[in-house]
């Protein structure tokens, strides 16, 4: 598959010119309504889970809910040493024929372009800023102008990317908050975490974290600092990666599908702003409802959902296409919504069965597969379950004794008791 050109790459370097580009898909014909972002949230009232069918079991709902959690840090990690690849060949070149479990990063990357990118604001640009360095992701600025360094450098097998990281925050803030979601929360422990020294090992940090930080040392409100940023890289899948614990906390609050909804948007609008990306979120947060909370499986949830968007899975998958083909050449590989989104509903329909398969396929087929692993992991344990996720891929994660105790405490504080737990993982 050839390697996309610098402008197709461009959600991790500079605006793209001409940036209402359509994706493979809907140039096919797939139509996606778009909605704003909900500007305020409330904590979200009891109310009775999705009358469309019998609600599941209480602890089926909790196996569900770890495995969401859970999803989003196997599936990134995964993903961390290839992250950014665009030539599968290159994966399976640099590892040994394909990743098929954590690894650390090479120290060359071969798609790298983060020497391209800005230090001191989104995009492209030089290595004068010093947002990247002194005021975020400190001690890593003397990696970015470099040819061919890896994004992730120096971090070990099973660790998590930033995003993935920040979603461990959003976890934290709901459980320290009483298992209520709390914007306000959220907003001084992220500025919090990311400007304390030695917080997390990442090298590399999107676009929207350095516009939001560029913002926040001119001394704009916390608030306010992802407002007039949207840019064509706003709307992208990396934006969905903090979503998860902040619809699980709401599915738990027996919330109904339009509060859980206006919970995400208003998750996702202190990060980004993009009216595009929160009409795919409010389409994220659906299938992660109906699932979570019994109203389908994961099969006929992505399914139906493909449907709605003029996607037909069903005769894609008959045409025996492999996933490379698939991914690069029908929708496509770079972090663009309106191509990871597809993706991932054609990973997690291909794979509704199988966990392990469905994260191993995003991972090698390489692009944006972080923060699409992050979002089809989660999509994968919300529909199958935490006791469905082979326990080696748990336990292998870097970090996985913190997480675990941080994924207990969370769904003990938005179910109410310590039965939430897992002892034996």
């Amino acid at each position: 598959v050839s390697q996309p050109s610098a402008n197709e790459r461009s959600c991790i370097a500079l605006p793209f010119f001409g940036s209402n580009k359509p994706s493979k898909a809907l140039q096919a014909g797939a139509v996606i309504q778009q909605q704003p972002a909900a500007a305020t949230t409330a904590r979200a009232q009891p109310q009775v889970v999705n009358s469309a069918s019998p609600a599941m079991e209480r602890a089926a709902i909790i196996d569900r809910v770890r495995g969401a959690l859970w999803g989003i840090f196997i599936a990134d990690a995964l993903s961390m040493p290839a992250h950014w690849y665009y030539n599968p060949a290159d994966i399976a070149r640099d590892f040994n024929g394909g990743i098929t479990t954590y690894a650390a990063p090479k120290a060359r990357h071969p798609s790298s372009i983060m020497s391209l990118s800005s230090t001191g604001g989104h995009g492209r640009g030089g290595q004068e800023g010093r947002i990247i360095g002194d005021v975020i992701n400190h001690g890593k600025h003397q990696f970015w102008g470099r040819a061919n360094m890896h994004y992730h450098q120096g971090m070990q097998a099973g660790e998590n990317t930033l995003n993935s990281v920040c979603a461990r925050v959003v976890m934290r803030g709901i459980t320290a908050n009483g298992g209520v979601y709390d914007p306000k929360r959220f907003l001084s422990d992220y500025v919090e975490f990311m400007t304390t020294p030695g917080s997390h090992n990442d090298t590399y940090a999107e676009s929207f974290h350095r516009d939001f930080f560029g913002n926040f040392a001119k001394g704009v409100p916390a608030e306010r600092c992802a407002k007039g940023t949207e840019g064509h890289n706003t709307a992208q899948i990396g934006g969905f990666v903090m979503l998860p614990p902040v619809i699980m906390a709401a599915v738990a609050h027996q919330a109904s599908l339009a509060d859980t909804k206006k919970a995400a948007l208003t998750q996702l609008s202190l990060t980004h702003d993009s009216s595009k990306l929160a009409g795919y979120a409010e389409k994220y947060a659906e299938l992660m409802w109906n699932m979570t909370t019994g109203g389908q499986s994961l099969h006929q949830a992505t399914g139906a959902m493909a449907a709605r968007m003029n996607l037909n899975l069903d005769e894609l998958l008959s045409k025996s296409y492999d996933d490379i083909r698939v991914v690069h050449n029908v929708f496509g590989s770079a972090c663009y919504i309106d191509d990871s989104f597809p993706v991932s509903l054609y990973l997690a329909y291909k794979y509704s069965d199988n966990f392990e398969r469905a994260v191993l396929s995003n991972t090698n087929v390489g692009g944006e597969n972080c923060h699409r692993g992050a979002a089809l992991g989660a999509l994968m344990g919300a529909g199958l379950g935490e006791t469905k996720i082979p326990p080696a891929l748990i336990k292998g994660l870097h970090d996985y004794a913190n997480i675990k105790v941080e994924i207990d405490s969370f769904c003990t504080s938005i179910f109410g008791d310590a039965a939430c737990e897992r002892s034996e993982l």
